[in-house]
């Protein structure tokens, strides 16, 4: 499976790795710990440099919580990082919003992956469907202010596949081609610890859409609240680890290198047994 984007050739015969760069003072891993563009290219630098194929920037936070910030903030935290990384690397750059004006502005700016939280809206799916940008459509419940209050599911698994299939229709409509989608089942985002982990046990219940699968545990509450360890890096390895022997193709996380490592054994592993 390889989805192209301006030439860009993303080739998912072996899961890849998405690197997190927060510009954030407020999200929950490293919030405010990218706060100069020295600190941020020395990170990105370190991340491509530890295997990462994909740059996902996050300029609003989605952790459990966490309130909205205008247009302008976002803009003035987000564009002139897409414009400096792409200055210097040569890297798929993906953008964490969901904010038409974030967006144009971001297409622009080179910016290849529009990973959005939410659904986005008509104005917005015309506006991509008019360039040549990846999107994916993740599942959420609620939202970042209210997610995690008592989540709750008649069937957790028919209600996301559900949810996948009106939205890959709906984004269609509007002139998105199928192969231009990735979908993500929102760990975290309106679960609680029995769904995230109903969720990583199933994963391969999403093969059925043919499109690549995005997953982003690393360091997320899933892991803590069951091992008793906050930010825990083998809690993240496992997980990442079960998530592509269940069909994830593409892993977002903090981590890089150690990622890319156990990936390595992986990828090794099953493809001996393909």
């Amino acid at each position: 499976m390889n989805l192209d984007i301006n030439n860009y050739i993303l080739d998912f015969s072996n899961p890849i790795v998405m690197g997190i760069l927060n510009v954030t003072p407020d999200s929950f891993f490293d919030g405010g710990k990218y706060n100069t563009i020295n600190k941020i290219i020395n990170h990105v630098s370190n991340m491509i440099n530890d295997g990462a194929d994909i740059i996902d920037i996050g300029g609003e936070s989605t952790r459990p919580g966490a309130d909205h910030i205008s247009v302008s903030e976002e803009l003035d935290r987000v564009i002139p990082v897409i414009l400096e990384l792409q200055k210097r690397f040569d890297i798929v750059i993906s953008v964490n919003t969901s904010k038409i004006e974030v967006i144009k502005e971001s297409i622009l700016s080179g910016v290849k992956i529009i990973n959005s939280i939410y659904p986005l809206n008509k104005e917005i799916l015309k506006l991509i469907a008019n360039s040549n940008l990846l999107v994916c459509i993740m599942h959420i419940q609620g939202i970042p202010k209210n997610m995690q209050i008592s989540p709750s599911y008649s069937n957790l698994l028919l209600e996301i596949n559900e949810y996948f299939d009106n939205q890959i229709k709906r984004y269609k409509k509007y002139g998105i081609k199928k192969n231009r989608i990735i979908l993500d089942p929102g760990f975290g985002f309106g679960k609680s610890l029995s769904h995230n982990y109903t969720l990583l046990s199933k994963l391969n219940v999403f093969s059925k859409f043919k499109l690549p699968l995005l997953v982003g545990i690393s360091h997320k509450s899933m892991i803590s609240k069951l091992t008793g360890i906050t930010k825990s890096l083998y809690g993240s390895i496992a997980c990442a680890v079960i998530a592509v022997i269940n069909g994830a193709n593409i892993i977002r996380v903090h981590d890089v290198a150690q990622t890319v490592a156990a990936l390595k054994i992986v990828n090794t592993t099953l493809s001996i047994r393909k």
